[in-house]
Parts: C-alpha cells; structure tokens; sequence
C-alpha cells in the first residue's frame, strides 16, 4: 500500500460531481461522506498493490479530487477515516474498504458465510483490512454502441407488464444457447423474444437487476437471494446475470450486454421495465457487514431512531431503510434513475416499498421532494413510473396516495379477484365482510375508489391501477389453483415465512394430482383469474409463466430458490399450451379493441345520452338483463354480473362482460336494447381457443352460462 500525492494543478474543479468519471488525463472523483474527517481513493494495481489518494474536503459533506492516469477498467474503492461513535450514530472505520455509491461497475463478490473474510466484515470496529473479502468498484466508460431503434413508449393504456426474473426465464429454455441461459443475452435472444410477443405483452417489469448480494442468514444455510431484493450498487448492473465471456471480459462488458439487451428488445417493441429497491440495501442491521454507505457516513444515509441514532429506524423489515429525507439521499436515488434511463436506455421503473421513499419525520406525503422531484424531472417524468404503494411501517399502506404520473400496484384488485373466483366462488369458504359483486364491479371499472384522487378529481383515470392477481410474491395463478397452504419449507424457516392470507382455494386435493375433474376446474380458476386481469379497466400485469400455469410447488415466498423451483420449466404439457394460446388470444382481443383499454374513468351511467342509438359508456345489468339497482347491489348472494362497456363511437366495438360466479350453470338474459348484435369472442369455460365455436346473440336473447366462468362479447361493427 502506497499514499499518493494529488496533482498541484488539475482540470476545472467538479467537486458537486459524485462517482468517478473519465475525463482527459485520469478522472475526477466524487463521493459524499460528510462527518468524515477524511477520505482516500483507494486504486488497485495490476499487481494487487494498492494505492491510496488524499481526497479534498469536505466541501459541502462531498470529497473530490482529480486523479491522473486512472484508466477505463481501473478496479476501486474508498476508505473514510472519522469518529467512531455507534451511540452518535457514526461507524467510520479505515480498514473497511467501501464501494462506490456511484460507481457503474462492480467486480470481485463479498467472502460468504462461513468464509473467514466474512467475520471480518461483521466485525465493524475490527482493524481487519476488508480489501481482500470484498468487490470492487470499477472505472466504466459510458456504454458503447448505438441505439438502433427509438424507444417504444406504450401508453399505459395499451401496456401489458410481464414481470419476470432474467435468469429464471430462460435458464431451461431449449433454443437458448447454453451460454446464454439465465442471462441478459439470454433474455434477449429470438426464442425468448418470440414468446413474448406471440403472447402479446407490451413491457417487461424485470425483478432487480442492480447489483445485489446474499444476506449472511442465507449463506449460512447454503442458499442466495434470487429475487435480488438486496441492493449493492445501484448504478452497476448485477453480473451474475451476463454471460461467463462477459463477466470474463470485466464490468464494461457487462454494462454493454445489459444495454444490448435492452436495445434488442426495444427493436421487437418491448419496453425494459427495472423493479429498482431504493428502500433500504444489503447492508443489513447495524450489526451486519460493511460494504459502502454504512462505512462512508451512516447518519446521513439511513434512518435513525430520533433519540437514539445507534438504532436503524427500519421500516422495511430488513434491518435498514435509507434516509429519504437527507438531500443527498434523495439526490443519489434520482441520479440513479436519470443513468438507467439516458445511458442504460431501459423505460421506466417499479418501486420496492415505495412508501419508504415518501417518508418524512412525520410520515407519508405525496409531496416529499423525491415524489416531487421525479415527476418534474424533465426525464423521469417522461417514463413509466410505477409505485408498490406500502412498507411494513406505520401508515405504510398507500394505495391512491402516489401523484401523477404514478401507476401503483392494485393490492385490492388482486385480493377481491382472488376471493370472488376461489375462496367465496369455487371454494364457497372464508368469509367477507361485504357484498362480493360490487367490490368486484368497482375493480373492473378501475377502482375509482382508489384511483380519483387527485385536483381536479380523477385526472390519473383508471390507468393508474396497475391489475394484478399474482406477482413474484406469493403463489403463482396456478399455485393458487392448487394449494390452500403455503408450503415454504425449503426456505429454512419452519414455513413461518410468506403470507398466510393467501385467498387461494385447492379444488379439493393440496397439490398435484391426477384427478381429470380438479385439473379441468383448476385450469377454469386459473383463466377467470388472468381473464379478469385482462379484461379490468387499467393496466394489466401478469406473472410471467402464469400463462404456462408455472408452479413452485406451493412456495409463496421463492426469493431464495435458485433452482427448478423458481425457473421457468419449458417442457410443456399440452393442457399448458392451451392456457397460453386462450390468454394470448384474449390479450390480442384487447389491443385490437380499444373499448377494452380506456384510460379514465367510465362516466356514470345516470347521466343522460344526447343520442340515444348508443350505448351507454358503462352500465351493469343483472342476469335477467335489467339494470343493477340498489338491493341487489347490496345483496352478498349476487354472483352474476353484466358489463356493458361502448366508445359511444359507431367505428368502435362495444364490449360485454358476463360473469357467472355461482357454483352452478345460470340462463342470463344480454340486455335488450337497440345496438348490434353481440358476436362471442372469448370464454374461461374454453379449455382450449379450438373449442371456440362462432357464433352471435341478439339484444334481449337468453344465452346460458357454465357455473364458475366469465365471458366476453364484441358488438359486430359494419
């Protein structure tokens, strides 16, 4: 180890610049660390020398300094010198080498548990030298190439998210190459491209690609993170999702195989969605390892409690949560963004616990300068901009509460849709606190409840649920289908962890069976459930492999199974195939007919039309074809409903939904009015597209329904 004297003259002086950057002759430094007394730029040799540089400051609680002759691919750190002072607050130790809050490469990975490196990063005030137990962060160009093809930009109404987790899907898919399996060119490649657009998403939401690392509690039991849900840096991207030539080659190139993932797909027109996990990081409790901001000024970063700054204020069940109240946090989360979007080129952003981010002293506010700063900022208020609206802490839930432009995952959506087709539909147990129909009306009409909110009301529309029955935690749609219980057993926790209220129903057998009768039920559950999804006013996101009626085999919480459990199995069964042909039909029907995907809310049916040749824009009918009236909206038996959707526009097809929940076949009634005839298009109670048989109803005519099914008419236009 060496110190390095700086250079007497430099370039123009950035010391409001953080992270490392190239520039002519060497590059300038950043970081911010401002109860440091000290801070050195640590430069790793070829030959495993270190070298350290005096940083200046801190002007502002930021150190910098222009340092020569650093070049591209130059691995990093830093170590901050200051007080040692945990009841304060303050954890500075200079044998701790820190990554780069900033840096846009990360190379090396943390000593596991029980490696004895690991010890050494648990022993926060120990003068064990972490350099050798560490990453490192690494000198990057910005990425190389060209974008071929301009940005897709869907509107949210014609979105369709498919969220899925790069490796898992194509890590057995058979036209992957081997060497390209679970991995960002993987996820790129024709086959997996193919699939996606034969099933006719619009925007995949990828689970974290931000570089992540195990928790020690996993390690210790021989298992990892897979979701990702644990940030390392939040500039670079994970590598252990390139390819072994990429991660061979070093963190550029594997910065230029994510962005020529994402350039690949945006030329089929597919939008790159990132899950990004700006609430807390990997750093863990106060207890547990060292790896950057803990180490660089652990006041500033993370909440404390207000009496107590040796105690995280934790909010997000993970042993930490960064402090969004501090500037600088707040600053380094939306320079974070603005890279991934201008020089990473993906398309927008779904936030983890996105609650935390809005947090005061005081709690949630829309107005919090992060919230404000997004959507102002002239770029990120330009992409799609999705919250996970709740944290585990007080007044943590926040569903409607997010500003335009946000979008939010819908957690009523998913569990009145749950309970209507399975634990009080086809499983007729639980129980409810209010009548079904209208809870599920006003979820297919896009939760106006939720959504209106806003001066003047309703300007975010229904566009801003995001309609979802399943995601990355909890069961799969098919898993929903199958179990009554969480089966979590392999994740090491005496199946205490996920949730319990999972509102599934088994159909009468827990797991697997052989049953033809169950199966065929199950597979009637499972399209109801995605129909519904389709279907419902807002922005529709699927799982990714509920169209294949992927299972995990009961676990609801999979973010530690690296395995066949979690990975997508591409050895189909022909009753799986059928599922993916009638859901990708059904998303076809969508984006052919804009009547299915508005964008604000539905007028309401009392008002009164100028021109009575057409339909209303939306208006509910009971069975026999009358309109909905106050006593069977309030009765808990009602489980047929009509829905009647119109553009009022003679070019435009009308839409009809008939939902039949009962446990028995119904004779419904289509309304009679003077539109046109009602042409069927699609069916749950189809166990396969081929079954379709064409056919057409007239206004008034009496039709009969199978028990437990939807179904979905289209006005024949001239």
């Amino acid at each position: 180890m060496s110190i390095a004297p700086l250079p007497q003259t430099t370039p123009s002086p950035t010391p409001h610049r953080l992270g490392v950057h190239l520039v002519e002759g060497g590059v300038t430094v950043g970081v911010m660390a401002a109860h440091a007394t000290a801070v050195h730029f640590c430069v790793f040799n070829a030959d495993g020398s270190e070298t350290r540089y005096p940083l200046h400051g801190p002007h502002h609680g930021l150190w910098h300094a222009f340092i020569p002759a650093i070049m591209q691919g130059t691995q990093y750190g830093f170590r901050a010198t200051g007080p040692w002072q945990p009841r304060k607050g303050h954890r500075y130790n200079p044998h701790k080498l820190l990554l780069d809050p900033y840096g846009r490469g990360v190379e090396g990975r943390l000593a596991r548990s029980p490696e004895p490196g690991a010890k050494a990063l648990l022993s926060n005030r120990a003068d064990i030298d972490t350099a050798p137990f560490v990453p490192r962060s690494v000198v990057t160009a910005p990425p190389s190439g060209e974008w071929q093809t301009p940005l897709p930009h869907v509107p949210f109404e014609d979105s369709i998210i498919y969220e899925v987790h790069v490796k898992g899907f194509t890590k057995t898919m058979p036209d992957v190459p081997d060497e390209l399996r679970g991995t960002y060119a993987g996820l790129a490649h024709p086959a997996a491209i193919a699939h996606l657009k034969d099933l006719g998403v619009t925007s995949v939401e990828l689970l974290p690609v931000h570089a992540f690392a195990d928790e020690p509690h996993l390690e210790r039991d021989g298992l990892t993170n897979y979701w990702g849900y644990s940030t390392m840096s939040f500039f670079a991207p994970h590598p252990g999702y390139a390819t072994a030539a990429a991660r061979e080659a070093g963190a550029q190139a594997v910065q230029d195989e994510f962005c020529g993932m994402v350039d690949l797909l945006h030329q089929a027109g597919l939008e790159v969605i990132l899950d990004v996990v700006y609430n807390h990081t990997c750093e863990g409790g106060w207890g547990d390892r060292t790896v950057s901001w803990r180490g660089l000024d652990n006041l500033t970063y993370y909440r404390t409690q207000a009496h107590s700054p040796q105690h995280y204020d934790d909010v997000t069940g993970t042993g930490n949560t960064l402090d969004f109240g501090h500037p600088r946090v707040t600053q380094m989360a939306l320079d974070s963004l603005r890279y991934w979007v201008t020089e990473m080129g993906v398309d927008g952003f779904r936030f983890d616990l996105a609650a935390t981010l809005g947090r005061t002293g005081q709690g949630f506010t829309p107005d919090h300068p992060f919230l404000v700063g997004l959507v102002t900022d002239p770029v990120l208020s330009g992409v799609k901009l999705i919250a996970e609206p709740w944290d585990v802490g007080l007044g943590g839930w926040q569903v409607g509460n997010f500003p335009q432009p946000f979008s939010e995952w819908n957690d009523r959506f998913r569990d009145s849709v749950r309970s209507f087709w399975l634990t009080t539909g086809a499983g007729a147990h639980g129980s409810r606190h209010h009548p079904t129909a209208p809870e599920l009306a006003t979820r297919l009409a896009g939760s106006s409840d939720l959504f209106s909110r806003s001066e003047p009301p309703g300007m975010r529309g229904c566009i801003a649920s995001i309609n979802f029955v399943t995601a990355h935690d909890g069961f799969t749609a098919y898993d929903l289908t199958a179990y009554d219980r969480k089966h979590n057993e392999a994740n090491g926790e005496e199946n205490r962890d996920g949730t319990d209220n999972n509102r599934s129903y088994n159909h009468g057998v827990e797991g697997p069976t052989d049953d033809d009768t169950i199966g065929t039920t199950r597979r009637r559950s499972i399209r109801n459930l995605l129909g519904t999804t389709l279907l419902a006013a807002g922005t529709p996101m699927l799982l990714g492999g509920d169209e294949l009626g992927r299972t995990q085999r009961g676990n609801n919480n999979a973010y530690c199974q690296d395995n066949e459990l979690s990975w997508f199995d591409w050895r189909l069964e022909p009753w799986q195939q059928d599922l993916r042909d009638s859901i990708a039909m059904l998303i076809a029907l969508r984006r052919a007919h804009r009547v299915l995907r508005p964008r604000g809310f539905y007028a309401a049916v009392e008002e009164v039309l100028l021109d009575t040749s057409f339909r209303a824009e939306a208006a509910w009918f009971q069975f026999d074809g009358t309109h909905e009236d106050e006593d069977w909206w309030e009765d808990p038996a009602t489980r047929t409903v009509q829905f009647m959707r119109s553009l009022q526009d003679p070019r435009e097809a009308d839409a009809l939904i008939i939902i039949n929940g009962s446990r028995g076949p119904m004779d419904v009634t289509v309304p009679p009015d003077d539109g046109a005839p009602w042409v069927y298009a699609w069916d749950s109670a189809w166990d396969s597209v081929r079954d379709m048989e064409p056919d057409v109803c007239e206004p008034g005519e009496t039709i009969s329904m199978e028990p437990m099914a939807m179904r979905l008419y289209l006005s024949q236009v001239d």
